[in-house]
């Protein structure tokens, strides 16, 4: 399944070429990166199992680019969906 979700960023402002090599070379080509009132984000879509799965992986793949997660975002239809899969599968 696929999940949506944005991680905000500790720390930064906006995303250096470096960084975002980094990001992408690395194992984040899911992910969308953006600034906007002095805050980094990047907004994923990624396939996992379970949506704690795509965001812990997430965050790992962040931390191995240097960068660290200030905080999660998720759209709530993204709970509705965890909850249906949860419950499909018990």
């Amino acid at each position: 399944m696929i999940w949506r979700f944005t991680l905000h960023l500790k720390g930064i402002d906006s995303f250096s070429d470096e960084q975002a090599d980094a990001l992408y070379g690395g194992r984040c080509s899911d992910g969308t990166l953006s600034s906007s009132a002095g805050r980094a984000r990047i907004g994923f879509d990624r396939e996992a199992a379970t949506l704690q799965g795509a965001i812990r992986s997430a965050v790992a793949d962040v931390r191995q680019a240097g960068l660290e997660v200030d905080h999660v975002e998720i759209e709530e239809q993204e709970l509705v969906e965890e909850e249906l899969a949860q419950w499909q599968t018990a």
